[in-house]
């Protein structure tokens, strides 16, 4: 049995790209309005309006050229080429509405053909002429995109019999203006439809531009082309190339062949001025079934290229294909579409979100090019060099053209595109494939780590938990998940660092990978390693110590104080190291049976200050303390309680006064205070209950201490040693 790849026809540069393209771009506006641009613009106006048009699809056709031969494009032209750089989200909220869009573009110019059939046969039914074309299109394209080919082989014949006859016109003597004659400048008087009330400049080019468009055709069948890579560039330039020339020269004979108030008021004067008008009017039709056959190929290899990605619902039908690698089923759900637009029967309305769409496209492939040479990767090597102001001049003419034709419409447009992103982005796709957002998110981290490097001692207001978490029992960390999801969730970060001695059979590793995944399910960032030693202490310390040359370290190392633990020889050493390397230290110390309760309250206590009540930017030891509090309090929904225990009685309005504005300076709302005289100890069982308690380390903090703490308020215990870059205050 054949597979696929042995029956899939695949075709060459001249049929695959250029043809199609071609005849996108040689459309019927080029027959039926062409002459009425020249008419409101004057010859160089024209010329002008179709250099500045022909330029900006150039530019794009440029950097989608330097792109498609620094990837292995697959099917879906535009669509593979952006996901395959930013991602299956970006690339499916252009991909949605260009599909959608593609369609509709197909029912104008089904629209297009009949009104160039009803030029000729004008009794005929209009509705019966859109179906028959419909079900010819539908027909050809259903069977193979080979029989599409070599359909628009005859229709590529057709159009150039057309030329031919306005050639022998202008050799028969239709060129009969003088050049004094010739409109060289135009007046702009407008339409029939507004009784030539006025036009401008802009007005024309928006009238010209979806011309221009088209450069996407031969793309859209990239994932049936010999070779992509160079096809896509050399069929698509040459398409570009050759197009331009046929506009420049028949502006130039339709200018000299016709006077202003034929060109202005009538649509066919191209048809009246050829020297066989019938082959004109063979031409239009041929032109816009082409663009139509063109249209329908492209949009279904669209939507199968997003089945195949699983971008869209009910995917694997999607993706499915034919015995000969037809993508039949996606080929069925384009002509419902199209069908169902046919129905509305007048889509002018929707008729600019099709052009804009397609600029929208041609920004977004500039785009891509910008950030591929500006990211500096290795692997950003394409074939097709450009300069680097191609992609800028093409991004900005795309946006300038989208905003000159229809500025609401291009606004709803990208609230389009926005929405669909937005709704992708929540999907949780799967790209099959490596895209470039890593490269430009490191990109932004490097830029953003060098040009704060020389502050990384005034972070204050930056700071945010980000913690190591060592690790040799991964049932001890399980017990705490959500402890430690709280102290870190939003911004902050887990890094698990696993501590064991080598072994072929450990499971640690593929357990760490396991509950960092559940970290960053919960809405956490997290990441792993293991070192492989037999001292624990020394393990964490080498690898403290190894991190202080990177940027984005860790700030806090959480020590969770478990039975097995020998405090004095294991965690009393990684606390003084910590000291020293100026990294905070939390020391958990879970309560037996309370754990943490409830989660209501949590009470910081703060040290007695005695005769040293002012309150600057340095508070002591109380920072990371409070800090902790409070992101508790928010995810906890908890109330915080600060409280002081002194010795002297005359200092007990001091302590109370700086414990309110601590609480206003630190911006702490409803945060309760009590202010105790007496013994420490005595205090700490007397105070109010809460459902954690957080103290203040020193350096050579007693395992007597901690467990007489735990024991006395009756709750689980959190004991804090700043790093000296944190501020409550900031």
């Amino acid at each position: 049995m054949k597979t696929k790849e042995t029956v899939l026809k695949k075709f060459g540069t001249f049929g695959g790209v250029f043809t199609p393209t071609l005849l996108t771009i040689l459309g019927v506006i080029m027959y039926l309005r062409l002459g009425w641009v020249v008419g409101n613009a004057g010859l160089l106006g024209a010329w002008i309006i179709i250099l500045v048009s022909f330029l900006i699809t150039l530019t794009t056709a440029l950097s989608m050229s330097a792109i498609t031969t620094n990837i292995r494009i697959g099917a879906g032209g535009a669509y593979a080429i952006v996901s395959q750089a930013l991602g299956l989200e970006v690339g499916g909220s252009l991909g949605i509405p260009r599909y959608i869009s593609q369609g509709l573009a197909v029912t104008m110019y089904i629209f297009g053909f009949r009104e160039g059939w009803l030029g000729i046969f004008p009794n005929h039914s209009p509705f019966l002429v859109d179906v028959i074309v419909f079900l010819a299109l539908f027909g050809i394209a259903y069977y193979s995109a080979n029989l599409a080919i070599k359909t628009q082989y005859i229709i590529i014949v057709i159009i150039v019999l057309s030329f031919i006859s306005i050639v022998f016109a202008a050799y028969e003597g239709s060129m009969v203006n003088s050049t004094s004659e010739v409109l060289r400048f135009g007046n702009f008087k407008g339409s029939p439809e507004n009784d030539f009330s006025g036009s401008n400049f802009w007005i024309v080019f928006a009238v010209f531009f979806p011309a221009a468009t088209g450069i996407m055709a031969g793309a859209n069948m990239s994932g049936e082309l010999k070779d992509p890579k160079k096809s896509i560039p050399v069929g698509t330039l040459w398409a570009i190339g050759v197009s331009f020339i046929i506009y420049m020269l028949l502006a130039f004979w339709i200018a000299r062949s016709a006077t202003e108030s034929e060109l202005i008021s009538n649509y066919y004067v191209i048809v009246e001025k050829a020297y066989v008008g019938p082959l004109i009017l063979a031409g239009i039709l041929g032109a816009t079934f082409s663009s139509a056959l063109a249209s329908i190929v492209g949009s279904s290899r669209i939507l199968y290229a997003m089945g195949e990605h699983k971008v869209l619902p009910y995917s694997k039908f999607l993706a499915g294909t034919s015995a000969n690698g037809q993508p039949r089923n996606a080929m069925i759900i384009t002509g419902i579409l199209i069908f169902a637009t046919m129905l509305l029967r007048n889509i002018n309305a929707v008729a600019p979100l099709v052009t804009l769409f397609f600029l929208i496209t041609y920004a977004m492939i500039n785009i891509v090019v910008i950030i591929e040479q500006n990211l500096g990767l290795i692997s950003y090597r394409p074939i097709f060099k450009i300069p680097r102001w191609v992609p800028w001049a093409g991004l900005i003419s795309s946006i300038f053209a989208m905003f000159i034709i229809n500025p609401s419409v291009s606004l709803l447009s990208l609230m389009i595109v926005f929405v669909v992103y937005w709704y992708l982005s929540r999907q949780n796709l799967e790209t099959p494939f490596e895209d470039v957002r890593s490269g430009l998110f490191v990109s932004f981290a490097e830029w953003a780590a060098k040009h704060t490097w020389g502050m990384k001692k005034m972070q204050q207001r930056a700071w945010k938990p980000n913690l190591m978490v060592p690790v040799r029992d991964i049932n001890g960390v399980k017990g705490i998940f959500p402890f430690l999801r709280n102290i870190a969730k939003p911004k902050g970060s887990i890094k698990l660092l696993g501590i064991e001695p080598f072994s072929e059979k450990s499971t640690l590793a593929n357990q760490l990978e396991a509950l960092s995944e559940s970290f960053r399910t919960k809405g956490v960032f997290s990441s792993w390693t293991v070192i492989h030693t037999d001292e624990f202490t020394k393990g964490i310390n080498y690898g403290s110590q190894a991190l202080q040359g990177a940027f984005f370290k860790p700030n806090i190392i959480f020590l969770n104080l478990q039975e097995h633990d020998d405090y004095e020889q294991e965690l009393r050493p990684i606390i003084k190291e910590s000291i020293r390397l100026e990294t905070g230290v939390l020391l958990y110390v879970a309560h037996p049976t309370a754990l943490l309760g409830q989660r209501n309250t949590i009470n910081v206590w703060i040290s007695d200050r005695r005769d040293n009540w002012s309150l600057g930017w340095d508070i002591g030891n109380l920072d990371l303390s409070m800090l902790i509090a409070y992101k508790l309090k928010l995810n906890w929904d908890a109330k915080i309680r600060l409280i002081t225990v002194i010795n002297d009685p005359k200092e007990e309005e001091n302590a109370k006064k700086f414990l309110h504005s601590l609480i206003n300076l630190a911006r702490l709302p409803q945060t309760l205070t009590e202010v105790y005289v007496g013994s420490f100890k005595e205090i700490v069982e007397q105070a109010p209950i809460a459902d954690l308690n957080i103290f203040g380390m020193e350096e050579n903090l007693s395992f007597h201490f901690v467990k007489e703490m735990t024991y006395k308020t009756n709750s689980s215990c959190l004991f804090v040693k700043d790093s000296g870059h944190e501020s409550i205050l900031a």
